[in-house]
């Protein structure tokens, strides 16, 4: 009897230690410094960042939590990754498209910014190695005298086809990088393959020429080509409008711009007609 008694008692102690083991398995707190991931689309791709945030928890962090003129992860836990879709300059130096750690070091009145390509070395930077640098640079931080930002932060800001701001920012310090890519390139060789091919982009070709002062004559005639395939596209003449003005043809640009608010109004566009009243209004003579 004692023999079974010590038994089941025996079960019953490694039943409950199961049952521990296994709600320790299943438990799940939030992490201390979460990780995120951001994408930006760019120029013909994207940017993305994968980062750990950590917060400051009523800690002075720069010059103290993060110390100034040592090498930081650029976050917590792993390494922080920027993932570049294209080629671009990276506050003025050419960058291959790839995937990078970005590590930084932090000064009072200045920031060392360096891509890496070791992506496994995370937070153990006493083994950083200058020859895996792929990239260095200096920056100027600015203060924000009317925030402050509990959670480090990675983002994006003043985003145009071609140029954007990686910003880091953390408690009442914000960190720019200047990004620029060359896409004029790229899309020049696609617009003279694809209208040799005759696979007639017109339009899109055209609105590129225009944004961009090129070839405008050029691109007048393919509006031509891309409203015969499309006759009711008032939005074609519009551009092509649009061209006329810069091409100082202010009574083409009228009349043309008087074809598309016709067929705006039939299709009941009121945007395009504002378009088109408007730049009647400004170049009727």
């Amino acid at each position: 009897m004692l023999q079974k008694l010590r038994s089941l008692s025996a079960a019953i102690v490694i039943t409950a230690l199961s049952a521990t083991n296994i709600d320790a398995q299943q438990l799940k707190v939030p992490a201390p410094s979460p990780l995120q991931t951001v994408k930006q689309a760019f120029a013909l791709s994207d940017i993305t960042i994968e980062y750990s945030r950590p917060s400051a928890k009523g800690r002075i962090v720069f010059g103290d939590v993060v110390p100034f003129g040592k090498v930081w992860r650029t976050g917590a836990n792993g390494s922080t990754k920027i993932t570049f879709g294209d080629d671009v300059k990276v506050e003025g130096n050419d960058v291959k498209a790839g995937t990078y750690a970005l590590y930084t070091i932090p000064n009072k009145d200045s920031w060392e910014i360096m891509l890496y390509k070791d992506l496994t070395l995370g937070g153990n930077v006493a083994d950083y190695k200058k020859e895996n640098e792929v990239l260095h640079f200096v920056v100027k931080p600015t203060i924000m005298n009317d925030d402050k930002v509990e959670t480090f932060t990675v983002d994006f800001s003043d985003i145009t086809a071609t140029t954007v701001k990686i910003e880091l920012v953390w408690e009442k310090t914000r960190v720019p990088i200047n990004v620029v890519a060359d896409i004029d390139t790229k899309i020049m060789k696609t617009i003279d393959a694809t209208i040799v091919k005759d696979s007639r982009p017109y339009f899109q070709a055209a609105s590129y020429y225009y944004d961009n002062d090129k070839d405008l004559k050029l691109a007048n005639e393919w509006t031509d080509k891309a409203f015969a395939a499309n006759p009711k596209a008032y939005w074609v003449l519009m551009l092509k409008a649009k061209i006329q003005v810069k091409l100082k043809d202010s009574k083409g640009a009228v009349a043309t711009a008087q074809k598309a608010l016709a067929l705006a109004t039939e299709d009941k566009d009121d945007s395009y007609i504002a378009q088109a009243n408007k730049l009647i209004a400004e170049n009727k003579k």
